[in-house]
């Protein structure tokens, strides 16, 4: 490939898929070799230790696949192709790739190439040279050209994952994060934000110092290597990594980070019930399906969390944050594992909206097909284990967010009604809360006013 055309080719490279992913594994190609593509389309699967995402074309013309095929395990930011011309080939210069150990200052050259030299002095005023992408993409993400490492065109040109690189580099941390980290000795590199954007909290570096600790110190008794196994015959095994790791580290951490306190509360769901049948009969045929117990309990949720709005708050370092935004997830069961899909707004959507959504978020999660906007920036969660025939259990909180809910199934039991004993349909509810954030008094209010939308639910309440 001529200088001239790869200055006109763009380059396909593996995106950024979250702060803590390094590397993807290569699915399979969904194009051929030369295959006309156009800006936009699905050329490729990959695989995190989270979901199966597909990259998309950043340009029309023809794709040029360099050596990756299926099952091949790529950094991210790598190229694996270009779109370009017919004629042209895959060739990536050795500058473009993604450096895998430490910046090394350069030595500089005695006379500098005249571009090289400008690219080098752009800060003091003088041109960048950038591709139209990787311009649009610095001004909105509002950084400055000049402060790229060029990759393309021989190293003279900045192009889009110049940009993505540097912003990968620059780690978004609150200050007393970062503090707390650089105390601990801890590589912030390693920890996942679920503050704004990704930002690391304080709560982000505590439970990464909780998932470091020994394990003597996370629990009684001696760490899991030495205890001393009987003689048994094995099954099966399953290394405890992908998405299974995620949740092992992260359930453990938050379960010795939060101070966590859980109430327990019988509601007496018959008319809850009886709602949900009328509008089993009066909407599934318009909305195209049956308007399930989940999106009638976030409803439900988001009512409570907007009067009760301490509850719909996180822990931002020592600061508690309140959110304007009622966003819930709905934890689903699958068979990589437990996924929170988030319904955003709830508070200003009708029932029909949210009930689509949710059906649209499962779909992705058990497609494995996963936008990652998809599965972040809840602040309060509900996770049904009713249809497993549990009753009440103690739900661990998805931090940083306060509180979550848990819902058992709806059973019929004997329950006193004024001098007279009726078969009613109960179900208990589980409010698993951080008592950092609220005392048990304030919770209780919460969770006895979503005990009482359930046993009196006002139907436009709940649908509109």
């Amino acid at each position: 490939m001529q200088e001239g055309d790869e200055l006109m080719a763009e380059e396909l490279f593996i995106p950024k898929l979250g702060q803590t992913v390094e590397q993807v594994t290569i699915i399979s190609w969904l194009v051929e070799d030369g295959q006309k593509v156009s800006q936009g389309q699905e050329v490729m699967e990959v695989e995190t230790d989270k979901a199966v995402f597909n990259v998309e074309a950043v340009d029309d013309g023809y794709i040029h696949i360099g050596p990756y095929k299926a099952g091949d395990v790529v950094p991210v930011l790598t190229v694996v192709a270009v779109i370009g011309e017919e004629d042209e080939s895959f060739k990536v210069p050795e500058e473009t790739k993604l450096k895998t150990e430490p910046d090394v200052e350069p030595t500089p050259a005695a006379e500098p190439a005249p571009k090289q030299e400008a690219a080098a002095e752009a800060g003091k005023g003088e041109k960048v040279f950038a591709s139209p992408r990787a311009r649009k993409l610095a001004r909105e993400e509002n950084v400055d050209l000049s402060r790229m490492q060029p990759t393309g065109g021989n190293g003279v040109r900045v192009i889009e994952k110049d940009v993505l690189e540097y912003l990968s580099r620059e780690v978004k941390a609150s200050p007393l994060a970062k503090r707390v980290a650089e105390q601990a000795g801890l590589d912030l590199w390693s920890i996942q934000g679920t503050g704004p954007r990704g930002k690391i909290t304080r709560t982000d570096v505590e439970m990464a110092l909780a998932s470091r600790a020994s394990p003597k110190k996370e629990m009684p008794g001696p760490p899991l290597a030495e205890i001393s196994l009987p003689e048994m015959e094995v099954s099966g095994r399953q290394p405890l990594k992908g998405v299974r790791g995620v949740i092992a580290d992260r359930m453990g951490a938050r379960a010795r980070t939060t101070a966590r306190v859980t109430l327990l509360m019988d509601a007496d769901a018959t008319e809850f019930v009886n709602l949900r049948e009328k509008l089993k009969k009066e909407k599934e045929a318009s909305w195209g399906f049956a308007p399930g117990y989940n999106e009638l309990i976030a409803k439900a949720c988001a009512c409570a969390l907007r009067r009760f709005p301490y509850m719909n708050a996180r822990l931002n370092g020592d600061v508690i944050e309140r959110l304007a935004d009622v966003n819930i997830g709905i934890a689903v069961d699958t068979e990589r594992g437990l996924y929170v899909p988030v319904i955003r707004n709830v508070d200003q959507k009708d029932l029909e909206t949210i009930g689509k959504e949710f059906r649209d978020r499962v779909d992705e999660v058990r497609s494995e097909k996963v936008n990652p906007d998809h599965i972040s920036g809840g602040t309060f969660t509900i996770t049904n284990l009713g249809t497993y025939d549990v009753d009440g259990f103690t739900p661990v909180i998805n931090l940083p967010e306060a509180a979550i809910l848990g819902v058992g199934r709806i059973a019929a039991k004997p329950a006193v009604r004024g001098d007279r004993i009726e078969i009613r349909k109960i179900v208990t509810l589980s409010l698993a809360f951080d008592h950092r954030l609220t005392d048990g008094a304030p919770a209780a209010k919460f969770l006895q006013y979503i005990k009482e939308i359930i046993e009196q639910p006002n139907e436009v309440t709940l649908v509109k």
